[in-house]
């Protein structure tokens, strides 16, 4: 359909309804609608659901189904000049009824078509960052912006950018220096070279839109932001200075065709000649050069402040000069003959092709004339140095995306027929000069263009001028926006006087980048610029290769460029091209290169402001995650590769303060879990409510914990749920969180110990609840009472840490000890071993088995046996700091015997068994009291030997079968009285230490 024509067809009549919406325009590479004007009008038409759609009158009600509607057919006219604006929200829309209203969304027609011409103009923003929901925006295109197509927007750029000073001033003296099958070679290898990138280049820029900032915008979003923006700076750098090289070339040629206008004598270099006779050859002077240039480079720079549209009309008339030239060029060798135009031109020789096949390198003076004591030895290496920034312009079109009508298109088919024109051009040009002049001519005239083209020199002379300033331009006027490009993704805050607004020119960017030429104008020396724009630019094309290696290799789902012809092989070749090209130049200069990127990696990982762009490496990250967790399997992991994985759960027993996800120091207590912050932290919170209700709350405190533990630089992430209770959503947590074997397998909580001091009887049954949940599990449990004292990082603790082993745990209370010496805060501490023996015959024998099975495990410890009887001897005569605990005792069998005096009475009245918290309940008093004089002996053990200790570890009695949870609290709380710093350890059934290499 054409003009954006609805046709919808009537099966009874076969009308034709059209529905004028808009004219259709291809932007990027998809449908956008163009605004409807003042005097169109859209009507949109709905038929009724039923077969006979164009009837008005409804039929019966059949018995099975619901009557119809009397008025099924609904004219909506929308006027052009209705707005709806969506921050008034619903009720300002015009209301209609839908057919899919059903699915509770916009219908496509609305988003696509009508949404377009509200007048309402959606930006996307540049980069996500902070979390920042991604929408798809389409926003009507500005009338005024002129599209350009393939020819004037990519490959007329691209040829005017490699097409420039090195094939009019130094190719011809390049086929005389290599001879005529190296030069055919190191046109091949660097055509290769941007061939291949040409090929990745086209495969990321037709995989999606593309954005201000070029190959930068394609490496930050393919390798992340660290690598685009030392990738992007680089490539800055290598446009400015190219900048200087080509206002250096225009200055030189203007100098050697008009000699008269040297304000400086030019220097003179005597040559011998074959014939014996001595030839003078004059080269401008170098302040000439600096003098000229500098003036010339202000003067470019007052163009460019102009603003792009002016050098967007002036580009063309560059380029006609250009092709005009080289069109002369070709006429005046094909006019050649012996000694004419110039003494040392063959014509077109067969034997001066053959006298020219093989290579003649030389050392030349630091004009290139050449000087058998010259400064400078050419070989193979230096040449393909002097010769790549030839080939180099391949990403004039991609700098160019925002200006293109169809940039899926239009960069692949411009960049490579620019690559492939040119390289052809350069292939025949080896063979033509290698055929016309003698090898003296095309060493020494270092403008033999000039002196061939047909019909005067001047010709080349002008051509050379106007290329090499429309080059500079393009130079000046690409970088800026490149570096402004950098600055306004807002990631080096050092970058933010470059920013500049949409639609902006970046003039302070601008100033920046003339400061840069003016500098290497001032050097002056050509052959010394070209090979660091050399590695700039390599750096640059690397970079795009091992994107779309990177991208082709993962293959993502989003990732599907409509160029086809790519594989990562040949971009892995292209970026090893670059490489190998970088080394071949220059060792020292690539080192010098990598370094400056390395550094400048290095600051935007320090300094940065990166956010997620969704680049390759996060993808390479979720895949070697997955293949990772594939590997490990659901399998037990050896006791060697066991790494704590805990589950902190944060909700307490009790309030925080407003705006504190988690306590504090439960924080500080993950990271001494942990050897040297290797392992993961999960930490969960339980929102009590229904799940529809509390979905976008429990997002919020999601997003605040996740920046909580991120500011107590904890490694874990951060997970809500949301359950009807406490019980319940821990019950969900323990038996789902995790995958594979990277299920959390330590449960780390706080001790309620305020749940008698504020009458919070719920808290026993749930406590209770959550640790038989974990044993059921499998899940080992640690429970630090005292958490409020627990030490930071920077407070040193001096003492003992004790461990009473009294039950067989896998080795994890041992485990944690070493893991806790491990940390700054308990490094001074001592570990004290506490074991308890039945008879006083047992404990040497005890005593011995432990320490050799502490040596085997390489853990250092003081073993201390612990004998039952000195615990009978202890509580019946202690000393007087134990009537503390003796008080606690007596307490808690006055409170038991009082809840269970009330349960007896309930279940007397109510004529059912003893319940506690809905449960049936087994009540054994000569248990109970036989429990609590266990807690009391060792909770005096603990006080008698570890009143200094930094902090006790103490096995963790599972709380008995159908016991009330009430007993078991009070069981509890005798055991950690007066116990300033303690952990309750529990283990599971496994092994996590072992005594094997």
């Amino acid at each position: 359909m054409e003009n954006g024509e609805i046709e919808n067809q009537d099966d009874d009549n076969h009308h034709h309804h059209h529905i004028p919406v808009s004219h259709q325009t291809v932007v990027g590479g998809r449908r956008q609608y163009t605004p409807v004007v003042a005097h169109d009008r859209a009507v949109l038409e709905m038929t009724s659901l039923e077969s006979g759609g164009g009837s008005s009158t409804p039929p019966p009600p059949s018995s099975g189904g619901l009557p119809i509607p009397s008025n099924p057919l609904k004219n909506i006219k929308l006027d052009a000049g209705e707005t709806s604006s969506p921050s008034r929200g619903n009720q300002d829309r015009p209301q209609r009824d839908s057919k899919l209203e059903l699915f509770g969304f916009d219908s496509l027609v609305n988003i696509l078509g009508l949404k377009s011409m509200t007048g309402e103009q959606l930006v996307a923003p540049s980069s996500p960052r902070d979390g920042e929901d991604v929408s798809i925006t389409l926003g009507r295109p500005k009338p005024n912006d002129l599209k350009m197509g393939t020819m004037m927007g990519v490959f007329v750029p691209c040829l005017q950018n490699i097409l420039g000073i090195i094939y009019y001033i130094r190719f011809s003296w390049i086929v005389g220096m290599a001879g005529i099958w190296e030069s055919l070679l190191l046109v091949s290898f660097c055509g290769l070279c941007t061939f291949l990138t040409s090929i990745s280049l086209s495969a990321i820029a037709t995989n999606g839109a593309m954005k201000g900032g070029g190959p930068y915008y394609l490496i930050g979003r393919a390798l992340g932001p660290e690598v685009g923006v030392s990738i992007g700076l680089c490539f800055f750098l290598g446009n400015a200075v190219a900048g200087s090289m080509y206002v250096l070339g225009a200055v030189e040629t203007f100098l050697n065709a008009v000699p008269a206008a040297g304000i400086f004598k030019g220097s003179i270099t005597s040559v011998n000649a074959t014939s014996g006779a001595t030839e003078h050859i004059q080269t401008p002077n170098l302040h000439d050069l600096q003098v000229y240039g500098l003036v010339v480079t202000i003067i470019l720079c007052f163009i460019v402040f102009g603003g792009v549209k002016i050098i967007n009309k002036v580009a063309p008339a560059f380029l006609v000069p250009v092709l005009l030239s080289i069109f002369c060029i070709f006429v005046g060798m094909f006019a050649a003959k012996k000694d004419y135009p110039s003494p040392g031109i063959m014509g077109l020789s067969a034997e001066t092709f053959k006298d020219n096949w093989s290579s003649a390198y030389q050392r030349t003076n630091s004009a290139g004339v050449p000087d058998p004591e010259g400064s400078s030895y050419w070989n193979f290496n230096a040449l393909v140095g002097l010769f790549f920034p030839a080939v180099t312009g391949i990403m004039a079109g991609s700098n160019r995306s925002a200006s293109l009508k169809d940039t899926q298109r239009s960069i692949p088919v411009g960049t490579l027929s620019a690559t492939l024109v040119t390289s052809a051009l350069y292939l025949v040009s080896v063979l033509f000069f290698g055929a016309l002049a003698t090898r003296e001519k095309l060493l020494k005239d270092r403008l033999l263009t000039a002196t061939v083209a047909w019909p005067i020199p001047a010709v080349i002379y002008v051509g050379i001028i106007l290329s090499t300033l429309g080059a500079a331009l393009q130079s000046l006027t690409g970088a800026p926006r490149l570096l402004a490009a950098i600055a306004n993704d807002d990631i080096l805050p050092v970058l933010n006087y470059f920013k500049v607004a949409d639609g902006g020119e970046p003039h302070l960017a601008t100033l920046f980048t003339a400061f840069i030429c003016m500098i290497c104008v001032v050097m002056g020396n050509l052959d010394l610029i070209t090979p660091t724009i050399t590695m700039f630019f390599l750096l640059c094309y690397a970079g795009v290769n091992l994107s779309c290696f990177l991208l082709d290799l993962l293959d993502a789902p989003s990732w599907r460029p409509r160029w086809k012809f790519h594989h990562w092989s040949l971009s892995l070749v292209g970026a090893s091209l670059c490489i190998v090209i970088m080394f071949l130049i220059s060792w020292s200069f690539t080192v010098v290169s990598l370094a400056l990127v390395s550094l400048i990696y290095y600051y935007v990982s320090l300094k940065g402001k990166a956010g997620d762009w969704g680049d390759g490496f996060k993808s390479a990250y979720f895949q070697l995650a997955l293949r990772s967790l594939r590997s490990l399997g659901a399998n037990n992991v050896h006791p060697k590769n066991w790494y704590p994985i805990p589950l902190i759960f944060c909700r307490p027993w009790g309030k925080l303060p407003e705006n504190v996800p988690c306590h504090p120091k439960l924080a500080d207590f993950a990271n001494c879990m942990k050897k040297k912050g290797r392992g993961m932290s999960i930490f969960v919170s339980i929102l009590d409510g229904d799940y529809h209700d509390c979905a976008e709350d429990a997002k919020t405190a999601c997003r605040q914990l996740s920046t909580y533990i991120e500011y107590k630089r904890c490694e874990g992430v951060a997970e809500i749920i949301v359950a009807p209770n406490m019980s319940d959503g821990f019950r969900g947590i323990v038996q789902t969180m995790g995958l594979g074997n990277l299920k959390p397998n330590i449960v780390v909580m706080r001790y309620p110990e305020i749940w008698r001091r504020e009458n919070l009887f719920e808290i026993p049954a749930t406590f209770v609840g959550i640790i038989n949940d974990c044993i059921v599990a499998n899940k080992a449990v640690v429970i630090v009472k005292g958490l409020d004292e627990w030490p930071n990082e920077y407070q040193k603790q001096y003492g003992t840490i004790d461990l009473y082993w009294i039950v067989r745990d896998g080795g994890l209370m041992l485990l944690l000890s070493q893991l806790l010496l491990t940390k700054e805060s308990f490094e001074s501490c001592k570990i004290q071993v506490f074991c308890i023996a039945e008879e006083d015959i047992e404990a040497e024998e005890l005593k011995a088995d432990v320490k050799k099975f502490l040596y085997d495990l390489r853990m250092q410890a003081e073993v201390i046996v612990i004998t039952m009887k000195s615990w009978e001897v202890q509580v019946e005569g202690g000393p007087p700091q134990q009537d503390d605990s003796i008080e606690a005792f007596t307490s808690a069998q006055r409170r038991i015997a009082s809840y269970l005096g009330e349960m007896k009475e309930r279940a007397r009245n109510e004529g059912t068994p003893l319940m506690a918290d809905g449960k049936r309940v087994i009540v054994n008093e000569q248990q109970i009291e036989k429990f609590l004089y266990t807690t009391l002996k060792l909770n005096s053990t603990i006080l008698r030997y570890s009143r200094m200790a930094a902090v006790v570890l103490v096995s963790l009695p599972p709380p008995p079968l159908n016991h009330p949870p009430y007993f078991y609290m009070e069981y509890m709380d005798l055991l950690v009285e007066n116990v300033p710093r303690l952990l309750m350890v529990r283990g599971y059934r496994r092994d996590v230490v072992t005594l094997f290499t």
